[in-house]
């Protein structure tokens, strides 16, 4: 049961795509205050148990630190930052009481989850303006199931995009490009996409190509899709101010872009230099720059993903001129008043300013808002202007889209990855966490930057984070100019790399067939060990473990030099390596604790009890796969639906598309 509680005069989202009628009286957990702006304290009960919020820090369990929803660009993700690219305001409080509460509030809202107090919860925004609803249910899963109606059907993407993909900021050239093709192609490691970050523009400039660098497109785009190679472009939230450019020109001409308060288009600096932001929450402006992703389209693209839309700031006009003035002072100071650490702090702050997102406007239906009381709407509304175009432009087919920036709602046009992580090793465990509080706000289509963006990976910290990229709906290889080179072929032992991803490949009926099976029910395609074994004391806490679909669990190694790791099974499963040499091992363990050797060129999960899973042969794409004739694992006598469609098409709910394999 949901109900809604309205305070104020909250702006609106759009989160939800179901009515729901207002409450009368007060919610029943918690206390509220709506004076001074807004809180909502609830007193924790011991064993209480805090799951949500997405896109966010730290453990599955929500407990004993603080959050901000607030969109942030920042690249540097250690235990102690409170914000991450994503605003996703879904709690669930599971224990002596157990409810959900979404907070449908656009502007940074703080979650101290027993940080002031250990055993208190502290919701608090600046104003108290906002939608409040309350979910009710048997369980914690019940009560995802039911917000995840009230949401509207998770993206969909088409089935290419579960293959590999191999990005790297830095491809310049279409040689670049070849060279990937030709690496991949000549070791034998099986992939579908290339993804091209800012370079392939001209002059960093949305919705352009390099004038030297990519003439004759279409042919290129035709020629690598010959070889099963998608090319997937990035497209950026700022438009170059450059007189001439049609896409600025357009957007100053009918007043698309974000202002400032006296009417002037807002300017901030971003890759291209001065940018106007687009206006995506005025929906005519969301309508154009939609439609700009037709210049690409019409060029074989059939896939795109989104980037700097918190919108990230390296510093606007005011910004600059008021750290220019400040160094003013600096230098003239010879006194030593100013300390040197505020010269650098003055510097450091000057990218993403809040004071920044308080000096533009949206135009939302005549009304004038500024962008901080709705700042984090504007990656989502980025995305949904794409995910609106691809409607009109080809109705019937599905476009690969993903986003660094997110709120609740943006999951119905696209999925994400979760921005620039590094080669950290507490990164992959980091990427294991976030996937089921992920799901349950709708993200399904989701995965991290597989090695690391930032920093310089290692062959060993590569394979083990494609071993859970094996698993996770976007499975992409991305890193930093600047960075040691980290597409699979440039290490020694190329073989390793091959037989990881191809295991990938030949799990692709079961993890396609689990995605839709999820988006098509509301429900989670990675989940909590405690959402399937809520009696199981010890499966509650674990949570470097997860289920993936309804028939295994994995168990991915995260740590240097280890040769395998402990493992929790609250049941009996079969324990199941993919060895290098193509065969598989299997082995029913009982349930308890194990240790389960892993070698770095294995991919291990668990099947569970009475479950199987259907296992492909490996093929160069995604297309080529032969899902006819599939080998079954697990136990003997289980039974499993599969589901399979075009992977092209929206066709989705079609009795043909199921069909029982027996083993």
């Amino acid at each position: 049961m949901i109900k809604k509680y309205v305070y104020g005069e909250p702006f609106e989202t759009e989160a939800l795509t179901e009515n729901i009628e207002t409450a009368e009286g007060k919610p029943g957990y918690g206390e509220i205050c709506a004076e001074d702006g807004f809180s909502f304290t609830y007193i924790m009960d011991e064993e209480d148990i805090v799951y949500g919020l997405g896109e966010s820090n730290r453990g599955i369990n929500k407990r004993g630190f603080i959050y901000t929803s607030n969109c942030t660009d920042d690249p540097e993700h250690t235990e102690d930052k409170h914000s991450l690219y994503g605003a996703h305001n879904l709690i669930i409080v599971s224990g002596k009481e157990t409810f959900g509460m979404f907070f449908d509030y656009p502007a940074a809202i703080t979650f101290d989850i027993g940080y002031t107090r250990m055993d208190t919860m502290k919701v608090t925004c600046e104003n108290a303006d906002l939608k409040l609803y309350v979910i009710e249910g048997e369980s914690p899963y019940d009560i995802v199931k039911q917000f995840r109606h009230v949401i509207g059907r998770s993206y969909i993407p088409p089935k290419f995009a579960f293959g590999f993909g191999q990005s790297r900021w830095g491809y310049t050239t279409k040689e670049d490009f070849r060279k990937v093709a030709a690496g991949y192609r000549e070791n034998h490691i099986r992939k579908n996409m290339i993804y091209m970050d800012i370079d392939y523009m001209q002059s960093y400039k949305d919705f352009t190509l390099s004038e030297e660098n990519f003439q004759d497109f279409p042919e290129f785009v035709k020629e690598l899709k010959d070889q099963d190679i998608r090319l997937i472009p990035i497209i950026d939230a700022g438009v170059k101010v450059e007189p001439g450019y049609d896409v600025y020109e357009e957007g100053v001409k009918n007043r698309y872009f974000c202002q400032r308060e006296d009417g002037s288009d807002f300017v901030a600096a971003v890759w291209p230099g001065d940018t106007h932001f687009p206006d995506v929450l005025n929906k005519d402006a969301r309508k154009w720059f939609g439609d700009k992703y037709r210049f690409l389209i019409e060029k074989g693209i059939d896939g795109f993903w989104n980037d700097m839309n918190e919108p990230a700031i390296f510093y606007s006009t005011e910004g600059m001129k008021e750290v220019k003035e400040f160094a003013g002072e600096f230098a003239k100071d010879t006194e030593g008043k100013i300390h040197i650490w505020k010269m650098q702090s003055a510097l450091r702050n000057v990218a993403n300013n809040p004071e920044d997102y308080r000096r533009f406007y949206h135009n939302v239906d005549g009304r004038k808002i500024r962008h901080d009381k709705v700042h984090n709407l504007f990656g989502y509304n980025m995305t949904r202007a794409a995910g609106e175009a691809f409607e009109r432009i080809d109705p019937e087919k599905r476009f690969l889209m993903f986003s660094r920036s997110s709120y609740i709602g943006m999951h119905r046009y696209g999925g994400i990855w979760t921005g620039d992580n590094k080669s950290w090793w507490a990164h992959i465990l980091l990427n294991l966490k976030m996937m089921p509080s992920l799901n349950m706000c709708g993200f399904l289509y989701a995965g991290a930057d597989l090695g690391g963006f930032g920093a310089d990976t290692t062959r060993e910290l590569l394979l083990r984070f494609l071993a859970l990229g094996v698993f996770t709906p976007l499975m992409r290889d991305h890193t930093a100019i600047g960075t040691r080179e980290q597409e699979c072929y440039q290490f020694e032992n190329v073989e390793d790399f091959r037989h990881v991803i191809g295991v990938r490949y030949r799990l692709i009926p079961y993890l396609y067939s689990e995605y839709m099976k999820a988006a098509l029910n509301d429900d989670m395609y990675f989940r909590p060990l405690g959402f399937v074994y809520p009696e199981d004391k010890i499966a509650v806490h674990v949570e470097d473990q997860l289920l993936l679909g309804n028939e295994i669990m994995i168990a991915p190694v995260y740590e240097q030099n280890a040769r395998g790791r402990y493992v929790y099974l609250p049941e009996e499963m079969k324990f199941v390596k993919f060895l290098p040499d193509g065969t598989i091992a299997e082995e029913i363990l009982e349930k308890g604790v194990h240790y389960a050797e892993v070698a770095l060129n294995e991919v291990p999960l668990f099947i569970r009890k009475g479950k199987c899973i259907p296992v492909a042969e490996a093929a160069e794409c995604v297309a080529a796969l032969d899902t006819k004739n599939m080998q079954l694992l697990g136990y003997e006598g289980a039974e499993y639906t599969l589901y399979e469609d075009d992977g092209v098409h929206k066709d989705y709910d079609r009795e043909e598309n199921y069909r029982v394999l027996k083993k």
